[in-house]
């Protein structure tokens, strides 16, 4: 009895699966979005005459170029003082870690509406602020320097500080957690060729953990934008969300002004995510040709 063996040169035809239940969940999901989008463009209470009319009101336009530089101010603190705080936390010194972990723990466990009240009673608690050491000077030189603080300090300013201090604790544990994504064998390599503590975050550990700090970052930059609207918190400080109460005060249809500030946010945030998306996709390029590098 001769056995029939299947030729292995015979192509293989491949039937892609059936998705019925998909299909039809997609379908429904598109109905119902033209639906709401039919309804929402006949609806009386959204106001769109008055959408129309205020969508480019200067007070609306002041109050975006507020919260765009609020976030860039606050970022910069953010994470220029984030990154010290995370090498802090590494450091071979216990006070610096004390520190950094007291700093995290205190910012992260109180809410940054509160805060920003806080910053905005700062000139009732506080006639000034020293920096340096106390009663100490040299002739006409003293160690140390006076800020003062009263009734006139810009309001924008303790703003800014605030949105930025609160979010270097968000910062410090986004880059300590790209340090900790460095293989460690790294900074032994480095000791051992002579590079101190600190000449080793700064030349081999930090640059190799920007790859995965950068993505976060981005998302906490998008996140500061929409942060930004808290600072009603504080007086005369008028953002975007704050010119747009003020507006509402005034015409008592919040519906349509509440869009105008949605629709502003919505067009930041995408550039940013637009940003975003280039930078890692340019970092990615870069540790793909890193590893072929490295294995040719």
């Amino acid at each position: 009895m001769e056995l029939m063996v299947p030729s292995t040169k015979e192509s293989i035809k491949a039937v892609p699966l059936r998705h019925p239940f998909r299909w039809a969940a997609a379908v429904f999901l598109f109905v119902l979005a033209i639906a709401f989008i039919y309804d929402a463009a006949h609806r009386k209470a959204y106001d769109w005459p008055t959408y129309r009319k205020y969508f480019f009101d200067s007070r609306i336009l002041a109050g975006a170029v507020v919260t765009i530089e609020l976030t860039i101010l606050s970022m910069v603190i953010g994470v220029v003082l984030g990154v010290a705080l995370a090498v802090m936390r590494r450091s071979p010194n216990p006070i610096f870690r004390a520190i950094s972990v007291v700093y995290i723990w205190f910012f992260r466990g109180t809410p940054v509406y509160v805060q920003l009240v806080f910053w905005g009673l700062s000139t009732t608690i506080y006639s000034s602020i020293f920096l340096g050491i106390p009663d100490i000077h040299f002739g006409k030189i003293f160690l140390g320097y006076h800020f003062p603080l009263s009734q006139n300090t810009p309001i924008f300013f303790l703003a800014m500080l605030g949105l930025g201090l609160n979010e270097a604790a968000y910062m410090a544990e986004i880059v300590r957690a790209g340090l900790l994504a460095v293989d460690r064998g790294q900074e032994e390599a480095a000791m051992s060729l002579g590079f101190g503590w600190w000449q080793t975050m700064r030349k081999i550990v930090i640059p190799q953990a920007l790859r995965i700090i950068i993505p976060p970052t981005g998302n906490e930059s998008i996140s500061m934008l929409k942060t930004t609207s808290l600072v009603t918190a504080l007086p005369l400080v008028t953002d975007l969300y704050g010119h747009a109460r003020d507006i509402e005060s005034v015409t008592y249809d919040p519906v349509p002004i509440l869009l105008i500030a949605c629709t502003y946010y919505i067009l930041m945030t995408s550039v940013m995510m637009v940003g975003q998306y280039f930078m890692e996709k340019r970092l990615s390029k870069g540790h793909q040709e890193l590893k072929v590098v490295a294995v040719g």
